[in-house]
Formats: structure tokens, sequence, C-alpha cells
């Protein structure tokens, strides 16, 4: 008979297998998404942004009070609710009836659906696991999760690629057996390993101040990133400015709030434990520096690097999946092999280690030009990824066992809500550093770029005036948005154009070509950024203690309420 504890791994490696090719699987294959549903991305950036951040909006502001309820209720109990609402999702997707607008808002509410699956699911799978596994094992266990959810990333950057290129919904289909088969095994099979608390009560002012305030800083950096009036950008917006302000003051509220209330939605005498406060920051921080990496290497592939060496556009999400499949097998074999060895050497010297390594590696990137060897940027993507690797799987088991048994879903939820937030607001953050670099450094860039064509002046000073977020979403979609802007100025301009001159300029190196300098100039930066951050990650997890040294990570017996190792 197989013993429990496996079938809780199985079935917690196949929901976040689910989640992982789903989030990036849309990351790739967004080019193909926006021409199945006839979106012209012109016109359509907020959509493009909620698409990429609706489901994690979502998902961050929910982990702490669904990993609440989940201590009170059950963790599984809640666990197969949340496989089941993102299998709908992923459903719900792969049919999104109507295009254009609409069907961008469609896809943006089924995502959010998913992002509640989500929630539900990633507040609970640690959690799970770490009830069924005896202390010596969890590394181990952690460690294959997170493997999962990196096979996933490299299913989904794959996948994505291949199926955009014969039918956007089979994009969201892809999922939707790995859903069924788990949710029915799940409701099956998984039994809570922990005492239920039903007759607490439900903190409910702090899970309106955490959630709306969270919620509000999300949407005000969000439409942060979007034009306003006369402005690239929209951080002068007041809408954004009362949203940040207001959001701000809720999350500022929140800890007052939960030192007040008898039972509060998430203890944070928790983080008096310096392995838990000092794993969350660490988290946090490789979250904020780990985050946008994946964006923007998209961008540099899709838009740049891949154009320059003669791909087609029709086909660089397939090839973007591919040649950023190093980061992804780094980040896979580094995770497993340190969750083995932190069950028997412990957490500390690891996950320093590895963001040491993730911190060195963000500054070789900066050494790259454009037209880089691609066996260059291989080597340093897999190095990048065993780095976070390294770090993942040993920092998760000492926040886990560093908590005790009765709090391990909020504390799972915290520790997911942080990851999440810092990986959300990280795209945000390299985004703006790129957008506010282009913004001084592509108008003339690409003025030069015309003109040295044989373009008139008329043509370049146009140009000239063309935002630095159309640029970037442009080049993030695959496409070439010359054709289009000169479309838009009149056959009277066009005519003008020698027959070279206007095959130049709408060929698919020439966009790539000009805008090359000024994004590689601004991605250094954004890359120094985020060494910064995983040095001081680094320090973090330096503060930890050896080895978890407070109460063993036992387990609760649900129905005798005894304390036992694990879940044999």
């Amino acid at each position: 008979m197989v013993q429990y504890k496996y079938i809780a791994l199985t079935n917690t490696c196949m929901a976040t297998l689910m989640a992982a090719i789903d989030i990036n699987i849309v990351l790739i294959a967004l080019p193909a998404i926006f021409n199945g549903i006839k979106l012209d991305p012109f016109s359509s950036f907020q959509y493009l942004l909620w698409i990429l951040f609706g489901y994690s909006v979502v998902t961050a502001t929910m982990l702490v009070s669904f990993g609440r309820l989940s201590d009170m209720f059950g963790r599984v109990k809640l666990y197969n609710l949340g496989f089941a609402i993102f299998t709908a999702g992923s459903i719900l997707l792969s049919i999104t009836p109507n295009t254009g607008n609409t069907g961008a808002i469609e896809i943006i509410i089924f995502r959010v659906i998913q992002g509640v699956g989500g929630a539900f699911i990633f507040s609970n799978s640690a959690a799970i696991i770490t009830d069924a596994f005896p202390e010596k094992e969890r590394g181990r266990a952690l460690g294959i999760n997170q493997l999962m959810f990196l096979i996933g990333s490299i299913v989904g950057l794959t996948l994505g690629g291949i199926l955009a290129v014969y039918n956007w919904r089979l994009v969201f289909l892809i999922g939707v057996p790995v859903g069924v088969a788990g949710t029915i095994w799940s409701y099956w099979k998984l039994k809570e390993q922990h005492i239920t608390r039903k007759k607490h009560k439900i903190d409910l002012w702090g899970n309106v101040s955490f959630a709306a305030g969270l919620i509000l800083i999300l949407v005000g950096l969000t439409y942060g990133l979007q034009p306003y009036e006369n402005s690239t950008m929209g951080w002068t917006n007041p809408r954004v400015i009362t949203s940040l302000a207001v959001g701000a003051a809720m999350l500022i509220a929140f800890p007052f709030i939960e030192l007040r209330v008898g039972e509060p939605m998430f203890d944070l005498r928790l983080f008096r434990n310096r392995q838990f406060a000092a794993g969350n920051a660490a988290a946090f921080l490789s979250s904020l520096a780990r985050g946008g990496v994946m964006v923007m290497f998209i961008v540099l592939l899709q838009g740049i690097w891949l154009p320059l060496h003669g791909y087609s556009i029709d086909s660089t999400p397939f090839w973007a999946g591919i040649f950023m499949l190093p980061l992804s097998i780094g980040m896979a074999i580094a995770g497993l092999i340190s969750g083995s060895l932190s069950d028997k050497h412990g957490a500390r010297v690891l996950t320093t280690v590895g963001m040491i390594l993730a911190g060195i590696t963000f500054l070789s990137f900066t050494f790259l030009s454009a037209d880089f060897a691609y066996l260059s940027f291989a080597v340093i993507s897999f190095v990048i990824g065993a780095g976070f690797g390294i770090f993942s799987s040993p920092n998760i088991t000492s926040i886990m066992c560093s908590v005790p048994p009765e709090h391990r879903g909020a504390a799972s939820g915290m520790r997911a809500a942080l990851n999440n937030c810092g990986g959300m607001i990280s795209q945000m953050i390299f985004f703006t550093i790129i957008i506010v670099s282009l913004n001084v450094t592509l108008p003339g860039a690409l003025s030069g770029a015309l003109l040295s064509t044989g373009a008139s002046t008329q043509i370049a000073n146009t140009f000239r005036n063309i935002p630095a977020t159309t640029a970037l979403f442009a080049a993030l979609l695959g496409y070439n948005p010359v054709a289009t802007i000169l479309h838009g100025m009149g056959s009277a301009v066009t005519s003008a154009l020698s027959p070279h001159t206007l095959s130049t300029l709408t060929g698919p190196t020439f966009f790539a070509n000009a805008i090359a300098n000024p994004f590689m100039s601004a991605l250094r930066e954004a890359f120094v950024i985020g060494a910064i951050l995983c040095f001081v990650a680094a320090i973090l997890s330096a503060l930890k203690v050896k080895k978890t040294s407070e109460p063993p990570c036992t387990t609760r017996d649900v129905k005798g309420g005894k304390t036992i190792q694990g879940g044999d």
C-alpha cells in the first residue's frame, strides 16, 4: 500500500505543475493570444497588463486569508476546492467566446478565476507536504514540489510556442486534463493531518485591510505603467496616487489591527522567530530580483535577438521558449539537489550561496551586447537559474519548519503571498526602469535610424514621439510596429519613400536594430538592481540559525489529537 505522504506529494506536485504551465504558457504565447482575439496592441496596452498581472493580483491578495481559513476549516478541503476552481478557469479560458476588447475582458475575468484557485493551491500545498512528511524528509519533498513548478515552467515556455502556432486556445486547454485528474484524485485520497479550529473567529478587519490595501497598491502600480495625458507613464495620475496612498495606509494599519484583535488573520508574533522572519524577507527580495527577469528575457529574445538572427516574427515565441530553457533547467536541477542537502546540513549555507551566485550572475549579464553569442547567454542563464534553485527549496523548508503545526496554513499563505507580490512588483519595477531609460534614449536612436535609411525628417520626427511603452510592448509581443505607424501617416507620406527604404523600414531587423542599444542600456541598470537585491537576500539568509532550532516540525493527528512525526 502506498504511504500517504507520497500520495500527498504526488497530488500537490500535479497542482503545482498545472499552475506553473498556465502562468508561463501565457507569458510566451501573448502574441498568439492577441492575434487570436484580434486585439490591436497599440490601443490595448491596459488589457495586456491585466492579462499579465490579473492572475498575480488576485492570488497575492488572497493567499494569507486563505491560509488562515485553511487552518480553521481544513487545508485539504480548501486545497481541493482550489484545484477544482483553477481547472474551471482553464476550461473557461479555452472557450473564450468573443474577440476584441470584449474577448480581452473575458480572458482577464477567467484569469481572475484561475487566480482564486491558485491562491487556494499555493496557500496549502507546502503546508500539506509539511504535515505529511517527517522532518528529516521535508527538504527533499519540498524540493521535489519546487522541481515540478520549474518543470511546469519549462513545459509552459516550450508548449506555449508550439501550441500558439496551431491555435491559441490550446494554450489554455493543455492544463485541463491534469486539472480534472488531479481534482478527482485530491477529493478521493487526500485527508486532513492537523486539528481544524472551526470555533475560531474570522478576522474581518484584518482580512479587509490586508486584501484591499494590497489590491490598491498593485492596481496603482499597474496603471502607473500606462501613459497619462502627455506623460509616457501614469505616476502623476491622481487615481494612481490615490490608489497607492490609500493602499499604503491600509497596509500600515494592518499590523496594528492584527495586534489588537483576539484571533488575528496572521499571528505577527511569528516574525519574532528569526528563522521565519529572515527566510520570508530573503524570499521576498529573491522574488523581487527574479520576477522581472523572465519577462525581460522574452522581450530581449522575441523583440531583438531572434529577429537580428534571421528568425521570422511568427516563429519568435517558439524559439524564445526554447532558448530560455537553460534558466529553468538550472533551477530544476539545483532545486532538487539543494532540497535533499538541506535535510542533512540545514538551510543557511545553501540559501546564502544561492543568492550570492545569483547576484554575481546578474552582474555578468551586464557585459552582454544585444548581438550576443547564444552559448554565453545559455551558460549565464543556467548559472543564475541554479543560484535561485539552490536558494528556493531550503528556504521554503526553513520557513515551514520554523512555525508550530497549527500556524502552517497561515505561514504558507504569507510565504506564498510575499513571493507572488515580489514577483509581480519585480515585473513592474523592471518595466518602469526600462521605460524611464527608453524615454531618454529611444527617441534619438529611432529618429537617427530612420534618417539613415533615407526617410524624411517628417517621418523621423513622428517616430521620435513614439511612447517607450509602445516600443517595449511591441517587442514583448514580437512584432514590428513601423508598418502600422507608417500606414497611419497616410499614403502621401509612404508613397514618397523609395521601395528600398520602405522595404528596410518594414523588414524584420530595422525595429530590432533601432531599439537594441537603448534597450540593452536600460536592461543593464535593471540587472545591477537585481544583483543588489540578491546580495541583500544573501545577508538575510546568513542571519538564519545553522539548523532549525525551534520545536520539531510535528504534526497533530486529527482524530486523536496526539503529536506524530510526519504522515507515514
